[in-house]
């Protein structure tokens, strides 16, 4: 009896499922139309924030624009080197 040639019985364990592989660029749970107003609300939050902040203190207010200039300033820069 030769090992190598022996066929080696299927398991009844083995998965009985078929992969289906989704369509290229059609990923179900990707928004991809909320985007642009995502970032919209969220730099309006922001504004709104400085802007409340500002009616209690106008240094912290200075403080919170310097630091989120210098954050996007950082951000770019780091982004595209």
């Amino acid at each position: 009896m030769n090992l190598f040639l022996q066929e080696i019985p299927a398991s009844e364990r083995a998965p009985k499922t078929i992969q289906e592989t989704p369509a290229p660029g059609q990923d179900p749970l990707i928004a991809r139309g909320l985007q642009k107003e995502q970032y919209a609300g969220i730099i309006g939050l922001a504004i709104a924030l400085i802007a409340a902040v500002g009616f209690f203190s106008q240094r912290v207010e200075y403080a919170i624009a310097f630091a989120v200039f210098l954050s996007a300033i950082l951000i770019a820069l780091f982004l595209f080197i």
